[in-house]
């Protein structure tokens, strides 16, 4: 990986949180700690064209935020890149953008496609899945964890999910790659917005195909469904089935790679896994926490009010940063050890309140199953060259993880 600089709070006052640069090279440990204990509430400059923002790191301010759909909307965006552009045009229309009724009802549409029930083939497809390529690397020697194994597991879940076709899940892979991050630091904003504006005229023309298709997938739920009464229209199908592959995919894929990586750095948790002297369950929480893939989320504030005892304007933005949370000293023993077998694991890698994952329990089922895959099937682990970090202000992990694995 890229040599991680650790950067002290000396240097708070230098940083530009909204930098991709800064969270895929840098090792941010110490300015979270400094930020929590000191100044839980800060204000991240203007800088350029973009304008300033709030930066919240206590976990129990987080979770107010999050709580909190009233104060602190969704609607302008819940991500920097949108946020410090001036909003997001798919608001009220795509789930993780809305609020209020319209979100509440759509929600509950979506949801019945991912109750455990309805989940039961698709997580039984992703086990086998893991096995065989977990037994495919083993064979081979070597292999990039990232691409070659994490990389066929979500993608392949919400795929099912979604319908679509086998033929084209590669270039759907290589899109979602692109939208949200990057494995190149020299990546631009354009290059990310053209791969979103892919994947959203990809799944206009899906929509469109699926209408009175007889199809029995989420495409097919949502043209048939109505919210508040109406039908939803041809946009709102896209713009959703883009939000559920970006979320289906990235963080899924970024955990189970996270995962691999914490296994060769922690050598103990490693040889507690595979003694069975931890539950998968309570692992699959501990790397969700360890790993945080979205470093945070954002909102805007719908009035004056406060978050921590600072004063939050009207229309101010405001983002809760996850990966500061699941390090809070107040809520974790020992925060900056894994521990598989840590329990209670009051995490948010899923966000809280009424924006919490739709897609977690997918999520879980999928990490745990590269877990007990490793566990069950591989009886060393070696890393075998560098690794390469995702280029982002939102996604944290690592792009690609050398290893060879040697079967049980």
């Amino acid at each position: 990986m890229t040599t991680r600089r650790t950067i002290a709070p000396e240097e708070l006052d230098t940083l530009d949180l909204a930098d991709p640069r800064l969270h895929a090279e840098s090792d941010l440990s110490a300015v979270w700690r400094h930020l929590r204990e000191h100044e839980p509430v800060h204000w991240n400059p203007a800088t350029g064209s973009a304008p300033g923002f709030w930066v919240v790191t206590r976990h129990a301010d987080v979770t107010s935020v999050y709580r909190d759909s009233t104060r602190f909307t969704s609607e302008g965006g819940n991500v920097l890149e949108t946020l410090l552009a001036g909003g997001d045009s798919a608001a009220g229309r795509m789930l993780a953008i809305t609020d209020g009724e319209r979100h509440t009802g759509l929600r509950r549409v979506l949801m019945s496609a991912f109750t455990p029930r309805a989940l039961e083939p698709i997580v039984a497809s992703v086990r086998r899945t893991v096995e065989r390529l977990l037994r495919d690397a083993i064979e081979k020697g070597t292999c990039d964890f990232a691409v070659d194994v994490a990389a066929g597991i979500p993608l392949g879940a919400i795929c099912d999910l979604l319908g679509v076709p086998d033929s084209d899940r590669a270039h759907v892979l290589s899109l979602t790659s692109s939208a949200l991050g990057s494995h190149d630091a020299d990546s631009t904003a354009a290059d990310a917005w053209i791969a979103k504006s892919e994947i959203l005229l990809y799944f206009a023309n899906l929509a469109r195909d699926r209408r009175e298709s007889g199809h029995a997938d989420v495409i097919a739920l949502l043209a048939g469904s109505r919210v508040n009464g109406l039908p939803l229209d041809d946009d709102e199908i896209m713009l959703n089935c883009y939000s559920l592959i970006l979320g289906g995919d990235e963080t899924a894929r970024l955990s189970m790679v996270g995962a691999a990586h914490a296994l060769l750095d922690h050598p103990d948790q490693w040889r507690a896994l595979q003694r069975g002297d931890t539950g998968i369950d309570t692992a699959v929480e501990e790397i969700l926490r360890w790993t945080t893939p979205a470093l945070h989320s954002g909102r805007t504030a719908t009035t004056d009010t406060e978050i921590g005892g600072r004063a939050i304007t009207n229309g101010a933005v405001v983002t809760v940063w996850n990966a500061s949370a699941n390090r809070d000293e107040r809520v974790f023993d020992d925060p900056d050890r894994l521990r598989l077998d840590r329990t209670p694991n009051k995490h948010i890698t899923f966000a809280y309140g009424p924006h919490f994952c739709l897609g977690a329990y997918l999520a879980r089922a999928e990490i745990g199953a590269v877990l007990a895959g490793l566990r069950d099937l591989v009886a060393e682990l070696e890393q075998t060259g560098p690794a390469r970090p995702v280029y982002s202000n939102f996604l944290s992990g690592i792009s690609s993880l050398p290893m060879a694995l040697k079967g049980a």
